[in-house]
């Protein structure tokens, strides 16, 4: 019906005049709205009547921010946005941040997040501790060939202490000042009204309402 509607309409301007401005940018919005709505009745049609799997990536889930991404994580329900990838020191100071596109798994994102460490300071940190989806022996390995003393994460995930560098009373040190950390960001939230950007059209739209990603560098 809104097709129809819309269809319609755009025909009975083409049979006109609608060469002033504001006629001009109705037009184009709608039709940059029709395309949308084109693609959310094939995708329909498929997951539906034809019992198909689309892609995520294929998938439009917001007419209005048609670049939200479907972000799963682990068995918990569905989520729309964006992840956002932080890097803080120890005194809290962001020093490394992205807005990643499509749901990207964690543990790709660590050592992209060294390599911007070495570049920015010419140097690697000595300690890090990352959330437990960085967690991997290759993860950890790579970093402590390339320098990092302590590679360390939330969740060993069957990494030994020795593969990360650190004994079991520093680990729980780490995690104790990786949770004080996630604090903030729960901070900007709530004391902020953070947990949404306001303005539109923009990969940031949902900056914090998405997954985030932490790792920690001293």
């Amino acid at each position: 019906m809104v097709l129809k509607q819309i269809d319609r309409t755009l025909a009975q301007l083409n049979n006109g005049t609608y060469d002033n401005e504001p006629s001009v940018r109705w037009v184009t919005e709608v039709q940059h709205y029709r395309a949308f709505l084109l693609k959310v009745v094939d995708q329909t049609q498929q997951r539906v009547y034809e019992k198909k799997v689309v892609p995520a990536e294929h998938k439009v889930v917001s007419i209005f921010e048609s670049h939200t991404d479907i972000i799963v994580k682990g068995a918990r329900d569905l989520q729309y946005g964006h992840k956002v990838n932080l890097v803080t020191d120890r005194q809290g100071m962001i020093t490394y941040f992205d807005i990643l596109e499509g749901n990207p798994a964690d543990k790709a994102l660590y050592l992209p997040v060294l390599n911007s460490h070495q570049a920015l300071f010419a140097e690697l940190p000595h300690t890090t501790i990352a959330d437990g989806g960085y967690a991997s022996l290759a993860n950890a390995s790579t970093a402590r060939a390339a320098g990092v003393t302590r590679s360390a994460f939330h969740k060993r995930a069957e990494l030994g202490f020795h593969a990360m560098g650190v004994k079991r009373k520093t680990l729980k040190a780490l995690r104790s000042f990786r949770a004080g950390i996630e604090g903030n960001i729960s901070e900007l939230k709530r004391a902020f009204c953070m947990s949404r950007a306001r303005w539109k059209n923009t990969m940031a739209s949902r900056l914090l309402s998405g997954p985030v990603c932490w790792l920690t560098t001293w």
